[in-house]
């Protein structure tokens, strides 16, 4: 095997007005099986606090998801020691120039951070006679990145260290099963790493995503939860974009008084629908209350049978002006017409967004003076996300991956975890991850939830400041069981 490259750099920040000097290393790891021939090389960023007390300082393992995504969102948009800079908070430009400045919000002064990206994306690949596509499941993933903490946490010399997880999106369920394989056991992963955790930071929740219900599981009974869960979402929608009448209300009321509703009379009425016992006088009502909280006419939640899927509402809501909003965060726009179909590039916020992540990512690879042969993957979708392997070895199959994050929260009395969401998030929303969470069992009082003015990517939009300060006082174990 060739020797893993490691390029380090000595390098300070200033974060909340403070100077942090710090190591910042980044490299490759050599990660074997445990026949102990190499299967992996994963690249990582780690930066480490210039401190004699590093020993016991926190540290963050933090990844994005997909699966197909490198860390480079997290990495440059709220962690970091370093930032994207765009030229507006929403709707920006996506053409160069883009900026990098020092990340005043960066956790660095408070905790270590590691940036992982999974076998297939960034720089990481297969090595040996392993292939990439050993990799691409849920428990092959997760298991892999298990062992690079563990060898991580021995080369530095950090199992004393409070650990953390932070994950995006898929990130959030590649989390909450490591919270579990980190622990290990007989019957799930067949290898006891006894590494246990004090927190997980979940963004862009996505624990419902990919499950597999067994083959001979009874259908569920009436609508599709998701018209309940994701109702809220367009409601705010329409509010940001005025297509209701505010009243004096703000986004968090709004998305209140919407999920008020979705519960209780919607959630009725959708059940009644399908058993045919809705009056039609009642079908009327609830879809002028629709129209009043979504700005479409009831005459198209009528069409519709009063569901609406997301990707219908955000070509819709905006037709009149020839504009479509994004599904990742609904605050951003592109003409409606012409669209190539693509999920991500036609995005109207993702295709905003990627192009100065990526930029100004690689300006940080040149102050960091890595040099690598081969192009970083920073979204890597052919070939992984399509294969990806859902079934789960030792699980019962249909549990939800909230229930992973349960589990491993019986095992250790002391894990925290937060849930992070943006209102304008139309892809993972916030009632869904409070409903997963709440309904696992997990213990109730160890569970935050926080709501952001933003959207998938919630630290974008004006609200970086907010979500570092709740994560800095998670971290800190004085984050308010109650807020947002």
């Amino acid at each position: 095997m060739p020797t893993p490259r490691q390029f380090v750099t000595k390098r300070r920040v200033s974060i909340r007005g403070k100077p942090v000097e710090y190591t910042a290393t980044a490299g490759e790891t050599i990660v074997s099986n445990l026949a102990n021939e190499p299967i992996a090389s994963i690249f990582s960023f780690a930066y480490v606090r210039s401190n004699p007390g590093n020993a016991k300082r926190p540290v963050l393992f933090i990844f994005n998801g997909g699966p197909g995504s490198s860390s480079i969102w997290l990495h440059m948009g709220i962690f970091g020691p370093r930032r994207l800079v765009l030229d507006s908070e929403v709707n920006p430009s996506n053409t160069p120039p883009f900026g990098l400045q020092d990340n005043p919000y960066s956790l660095l002064d408070i905790a270590d951070l590691v940036f992982i990206d999974p076998v297939g994306t960034g720089y990481s690949h297969a090595v040996g006679n392993a292939r990439n596509e050993d990799f691409y499941g849920v428990d092959e993933d997760a298991e892999s990145i298990a062992r690079f903490i563990e060898l991580w946490l021995t080369k530095n010399g950090r199992w004393n260290s409070p650990k953390y997880l932070v994950g995006e999106s898929y990130g959030s369920i590649r989390a909450a099963v490591l919270s579990r394989a980190l622990m290990g056991g007989v019957t799930y992963t067949g290898v006891m790493r006894g590494i246990t955790l004090d927190g997980v930071i979940l963004l862009g929740v996505a624990l419902n995503a990919g499950v597999v219900a067994p083959p001979d599981a009874p259908r569920p009974n009436g609508p599709d939860p998701s018209a309940v869960t994701s109702l809220p979402s367009l409601a705010v929608t329409a509010w940001y974009h005025n297509r209701i009448a505010r009243g004096g209300r703000d986004a968090g009321a709004i998305y209140a008084e919407a999920t008020a509703f979705a519960k209780r009379d919607y959630a009725d009425a959708l059940a009644r629908l399908g058993a045919g016992t809705l009056p039609e006088a009642e079908k009327l009502a609830i879809a002028q209350r629709l129209s009043d909280l979504t700005g479409l006419p009831a005459e198209a939640w009528l069409k519709a049978g009063l569901r609406m899927s997301v990707q219908a509402y955000g070509k819709q809501l905006l037709a009149p002006s020839n504009q479509e909003v994004g599904m990742y965060d609904s605050r951003y726009t592109l003409p409606l017409a012409l669209s190539g179909g693509d999920p991500v590039s036609d995005d109207p916020a993702m295709g905003r967004y990627v192009p100065g992540f990526v930029a100004s990512f690689h300006d940080m690879l040149k102050e960091l003076k890595v040099d690598m042969p081969v192009p970083y993957g920073s979204i890597v979708w052919e070939g992984l996300n399509p294969k990806w392997n859902w079934v789960r070895a030792g699980v019962p199959a249909g549990q939800n991956f909230a229930g992973d994050l349960a589990i491993a929260m019986r095992r250790n009395p002391r894990l925290r975890v937060l849930s992070a969401s943006g209102y304008y998030d139309m892809v993972t929303t916030p009632n869904q991850a409070e409903k997963d969470l709440r309904g696992s069992g997990a213990a109730p009082d160890r569970v935050f939830f926080r709501n952001y003015e933003s959207g998938h990517m919630l630290y974008l939009g004006g609200t970086a400041r907010l979500f570092a300060d709740d994560v800095r006082a998670f971290v800190l174990d004085q984050l308010p069981p109650q807020g947002r």
